[in-house]
């Protein structure tokens, strides 16, 4: 008797981000470890730097990390995906939009639809664009390819505490750089972003049933 056993494959999530001074890739092995303590697989990528050498020596930015170029054609592996974003004017930075504008052949064969998108961020002040980066760069992204935009909420009551200047909304977990990016990300922050991580990981394993 020949009995057939089907496969069962891990949910994928993959953090997708780009970090001038490392404050977002600090706050994506949070991030990592929440989803990693939901049961799925979760890899960090980043996306591709567009300034040349020469503008991030004036900057003083450090060296990249060792994490692998994403390549569009890479998300159609994944079944969801949280965008870690340092934040440009409220928005997105240039990096990002350049990757995002490269997904246009998923776009087509409707490859990301029904998939699940997050966020979270890092901005230099408290005005910076803790939510509005949510609003103007990740859901328009996420509503155009058909994929379920899936925030943080109100999970973790830590989004409420006074006890420091913090980063986050109920769009998703955020840390504040400051000025000069002297600032980085606090316990409490890194905290916000495990549960978000967990919660994501959660909702993305019943969305890919």
């Amino acid at each position: 008797e020949i009995v057939e056993r089907s496969v069962i494959m891990p949910t994928k999530v993959a953090i997708i981000y780009y970090s001038l001074y490392g404050h977002v890739r600090t706050m994506a092995d949070a991030i990592a470890e929440g989803a990693k303590a939901a049961g799925v697989q979760c890899d960090i990528y980043q996306v591709a730097e567009t300034l040349p050498d020469e503008v991030l020596k004036k900057m003083h930015a450090p060296p990249k990390t060792k994490d692998p170029i994403i390549e569009s054609s890479k998300l159609a592996e994944y079944d969801g995906f949280i965008f870690g974003v340092s934040g440009r004017y409220g928005s997105i930075p240039a990096q990002l939009k350049a990757f995002m504008d490269s997904t246009g052949d998923l776009w087509q064969k409707g490859a990301l639809v029904g998939k699940s998108c997050g966020v979270f961020q890092s901005t230099g002040s408290q005005g910076g664009g803790q939510e509005s980066i949510a609003l103007t760069g990740i859901v328009p992204f996420a509503t155009h390819h058909g994929m379920v935009f899936v925030p943080l909420g109100c999970r973790d009551a830590s989004i409420f505490s006074f006890d420091e200047p913090h980063g986050s909304s109920p769009y998703g977990a955020g840390t504040y750089a400051g000025p000069t990016g002297e600032r980085q990300p606090s316990d409490l922050e890194k905290g916000i972003a495990k549960t978000q991580g967990k919660s994501f990981a959660q909702i993305t394993k019943k969305l890919a049933k």
